[in-house]
């Protein structure tokens, strides 16, 4: 970490089903996102069909500060060879959830997808934000591009 760079204390606990798992981590020095691994038995792997959705299981918890978020995202190899993504991309955890971060999964591919204890399932990445202020207005500022809609600046 370079002096121009701050870091952010997230505080994780790690739940009992957890024990023995990687804590998420940054793979690299570049990277946005720590790797988060599916802490389902071992003798209890989920297998995730084409077309199906399931929430699994990180086995932490994390307390985030507040004017933080922490985001859920796919990871990019899962995505292109398989076809798994996070559902709700990007899953928001807020400073004020404190309960087990879980990577809602869906399988766009072709075939069964199995999901063992400690593989790596999505990722998280921290990031700012602002609560904002709103304020009931008669009318809006103008601007070139109005109300034009989806796709409306090109493809």
């Amino acid at each position: 970490m370079t002096d121009s760079q701050s870091s952010v204390i997230v505080k994780v606990l790690r739940l009992d089903h957890c024990a023995g798992l990687e804590l998420p981590s940054y793979q690299s020095i570049g990277a946005s996102g720590m790797d988060l691994h599916a802490a389902v038995a071992y003798a209890e792997p989920i297998t995730l069909a084409p077309g199906c959705r399931q929430s699994v299981p990180t086995g932490i918890s994390i307390s985030i500060p507040v004017g933080y978020e922490a985001q859920i995202r796919p990871r990019s190899g899962l995505a292109l060879r398989h076809g798994i993504t996070v559902l709700n991309a990007p899953g928001t955890i807020d400073s004020d959830y404190r309960g087990e971060i879980q990577a809602l999964l869906i399988n766009l591919g072709e075939h069964k997808f199995l999901i063992n204890r400690g593989d790596r399932i999505a990722q998280m990445v921290v990031q700012r934000v602002e609560q904002v202020q709103l304020v009931e207005v008669d009318n809006l500022d103008a601007t070139a591009r109005s109300t034009s809609g989806f796709g409306s600046t090109g493809d």
